[in-house]
């Protein structure tokens, strides 16, 4: 079972029928016993920066999703997810992410021509080796939407990166922590692929 956190985050069903087309037994859940009792966890998102921490706050999952990094239960985040895994974001000056990793979200510079949000499909570098790329070629395309991007402090945990303008941080793993910057719900085949291979972690069938 996969649970998916409820926090009003906006592209949750998107992950939910993403999974479900992959056969996997799915929750949609914001009840902090459920989300610990789950074989792995995704924390999906769109949206600014700090109302989701006041909402994350304001449903008491700040601590669940502690437990769930500590408990070491494999642990998803997308886009908004990703961002509010780490310590802090220009977009929301004053307000602490969750803090499982170290690293900023700096704002994508308006320069070059480039439009902001950064709406499209882009390419992936490997930089290390990462579970949820097993068996997917370097350049594969993913379909990022966000205007806000990570700077991560520990380039070791970095497993894919691509170029909008700036160097993007556009996947992280640390122990069970996973998070992509792009949507692999939206990202055709490859998308497919990445959360097989998160499963496949779940299951334990992927060291």
């Amino acid at each position: 079972m996969i649970a998916i956190i409820d926090y009003d985050a906006g592209n949750i069903k998107s992950v939910e029928k993403a999974l479900m087309a992959l056969e996997e037994q799915v929750v949609v859940t914001r009840d902090p016993k459920e989300i610990l009792d789950a074989d792995g966890v995704i924390l999906p998102g769109v949206g600014a920066f700090g109302d989701a921490m006041e909402r994350l706050e304001s449903y008491g999952l700040v601590e669940a999703i502690a437990q769930v990094a500590e408990r070491r239960i494999p642990l998803l985040g997308i886009c908004l997810g990703l961002q509010l895994m780490f310590e802090s974001s220009e977009e929301s000056p004053g307000v602490k992410g969750l803090g499982l990793l170290p690293g900023q979200i700096l704002r994508i510079p308006d320069e070059g021509g480039l439009k902001v949000p950064h709406i499209g499909w882009n390419n992936l570098k490997y930089p290390n080796g990462g579970r949820l790329f097993r068996n997917l070629p370097e350049d594969s395309y993913v379909y990022f939407v966000h205007s806000y991007y990570l700077r991560a402090q520990e380039p070791e945990i970095v497993t894919a990166t691509t170029e909008y303008g700036v160097p993007i941080h556009a996947s992280v793993e640390k122990d069970n922590i996973f998070a992509c910057q792009f949507h692999p719900e939206k990202s055709s085949g490859v998308g497919r692929k990445i959360l097989q291979n998160f499963i496949a972690v779940v299951k334990g069938t992927q060291e």
